[in-house]
């Protein structure tokens, strides 16, 4: 008896565990490649349905999250107002005393017991609030981003190489443990850029 309970125990556990890793890979979500988007012959239908594609990255909690519209960043899949309370500071650094730096160092940071971590990254700041994107739609994000007097006088050119390449936006797709990632890759999501770029960088409605 106690060797098949044993037994049926084991069977239920390596269940469970599957189970489990199965939950696990059907909650990463990826991104369609820019071929998926050659079927649609119109160039300013085919640029809106490429940047709702972007969406899914640029309205993920770990991008809106350091995009507040107050001076409070948020944190956590459940986007709750930073804790401890802190506030962007002159340079969007945090106040003096309680910079960001204070706790989040040049590189993630996980926790001793496994259960997350302390995010981190060289430039950690929020974003200018300019660029908040907290409560808005897809559309209204898209134009911010295309307005040189809100993004930091960035071309069109130059927001798809911070796309694709710069390594603060690349943290979305490595936030440590206990954080879900940004879909795709940051390579997936520049390619996505230039291809909105060349079909003409439309916005969605609203």
């Amino acid at each position: 008896m106690k060797a098949g309970a044993l037994a049926l125990g084991a069977a239920a556990l390596t269940l469970g565990l599957a189970i489990a890793s199965q939950a696990r890979e059907q909650k990463v979500e990826g991104l369609k490649p820019v071929s998926a988007f050659a079927g649609i012959a119109d160039p300013a239908a085919r640029s809106t349905a490429i940047f709702t594609e972007m969406g899914k990255v640029i309205q993920h909690p770990r991008c809106v999250n350091c995009h507040p519209r107050t001076d409070r960043p948020l944190q956590g899949d459940a986007q709750e107002p930073h804790n401890p309370p802190v506030s962007r500071g002159p340079a969007d650094k945090g106040m003096a005393g309680l910079e960001c730096a204070t706790c989040h160092g040049p590189r993630n940071v996980a926790f001793a017991n496994g259960t997350g971590s302390i995010p981190g990254h060289p430039e950690w700041h929020v974003a200018p609030i300019e660029m908040a994107w907290e409560g808005k739609t897809l559309g209204q994000i898209c134009q911010q981003i295309k307005d040189r007097k809100r993004n930091g006088g960035k071309t069109l050119e130059q927001i798809v190489e911070h796309n694709a390449h710069d390594s603060l936006v690349g943290w979305g797709w490595n936030p440590g443990p206990g954080r879900a990632p940004v879909p795709g890759t940051q390579a997936q999501f520049g390619e996505l850029s230039r291809a909105w770029l060349a079909s003409g960088a439309k916005c969605p409605a609203g």
